[in-house]
């Protein structure tokens, strides 16, 4: 199969659309037709090499399309099938029998290598550049027309939605989201700090008031995220550039909040998503950092006094029993994550990767060509 795909070639260059070479499925793998697929903070930092993923590869793993053909064993889709694309992950270790996939013992083998967890690659070279292409990022590399994933991390998706929306909620809405549902699990009438309201945080903010929280502060520096924070749930905004976040939410909570939830990956801001709670608050950590990042809390005032630091990997989500239920609450009007997203075509992933590093879109989501 051949699939027109964005390919990087080199360490923080541009994605240069080239014609790949993909594979047939295997006995557990599902060739999908891309019909659009977000853009992620994950994908630029890996095209940087944060993340050491071999290059040249094809990155993408906010996928939604439609099922072209499956292998012998799979049995959840079809050929026909509309379908959004999550994360990888092995199936067999503790952690995923466990119902916890996103803490799989091979996750990085699973999502960042390149290849598949065995280390072959489905992807073979291109006709403009003609050496080996890496692909199966996040078991699907879905910046092309086709994507090949697996049975774990396709999802099934209703009718009534339109296809080219879905695709974010396999990462970064889902990772929001999910902070909150699933891992923070915040009482009903908490308070909740929401740091960095891109849309990871807007994703949180939206959730937090389906759970119940009445006290939903946003923190960014952006005054326009602010806005749409308040919109979409907040009930305080903070602009961090003009005000002591700390103080402000320890003022506005009566001492600070119950949860905190970081997307920002700054130690900086770590460090005030942990001093802003109450005592025995939770702090949720989601920001993904260069490895090797460090962040210093104070022991004695803080985690001394029962402050919990959680970290949160998509948003402990398992795909196939969460993302439904996003789609419940947004065809019921009560997440409205189609307001964070902007469209691009493929060629124009360039433009939609600088939109989206700027702050000037919350999430694009590129337009895969008929």
């Amino acid at each position: 199969m051949d699939a027109r795909a964005a390919v990087v070639r080199e360490k923080e260059q541009d994605f240069a659309i080239e014609e790949v070479s993909i594979g047939e499925p295997r006995q557990d793998e599902v060739l999908v037709r891309v019909v659009a697929c977000g853009v992620c903070h994950t994908d630029l930092i890996c095209r940087d090499q944060w993340y050491p993923v071999p290059l040249p590869s094809v990155f993408g793993h906010e996928g939604s399309g439609i099922v072209e053909a499956v292998g012998e064993n799979v049995t959840k889709v079809k050929a026909g099938d509309r379908v959004a694309m999550s994360y990888n992950s092995c199936g067999g270790c503790n952690n995923c029998l466990s119902g916890t996939p996103g803490y799989c013992a091979k996750f990085f083998e699973a999502n960042f290598t390149g290849g598949r967890i065995d280390g072959s690659n489905a992807y073979a070279g291109t006709i403009e550049g003609g050496s080996e292409v890496h692909g199966h990022f996040f078991g699907q590399s879905s910046f092309a027309t086709y994507a090949l994933a697996r049975e774990r991390n396709v999802v099934k998706i209703r009718d009534d939605v339109p296809l080219e929306l879905v695709g974010p909620l396999g990462c970064g809405i889902q990772t929001g989201a999910g902070g909150v549902l699933n891992s923070l699990k915040p009482e009903a009438g908490s308070s909740i700090a929401v740091f960095g309201t891109g849309t990871v945080g807007m994703s949180a903010i939206m959730a937090a008031k389906v759970a119940g929280c009445t006290t939903i502060i946003g923190v960014d520096i952006k005054p326009g995220r602010l806005e749409l924070a308040r919109e979409l749930g907040a009930t305080h905004v903070i602009n961090g550039a003009e005000e002591n976040s700390v103080e402000r939410i320890k003022e506005i909570t009566g001492g600070g909040a119950n949860y905190s939830l970081e997307t920002t990956a700054s130690p900086a801001v770590f460090r005030q998503s942990v001093d802003c709670l109450t005592r025995l608050g939770t702090c949720g950590l989601i920001g993904a950092a260069a490895v090797g990042t460090e962040a210093k809390v104070d022991i004695s005032t803080l985690l001394l006094f029962g402050h919990r630091i959680q970290g949160i990997i998509e948003g402990d989500a398992i795909p196939d029993v969460f993302i439904p239920r996003l789609l419940e609450l947004y065809v019921q009007g009560r997440f409205p994550f189609d307001r964070l997203i902007k469209f691009y075509e493929l060629d124009e992933i360039n433009r939609a990767a600088h939109d989206s590093e700027s702050g000037e879109v919350l999430k694009a989501v590129l337009r895969m060509p008929a």
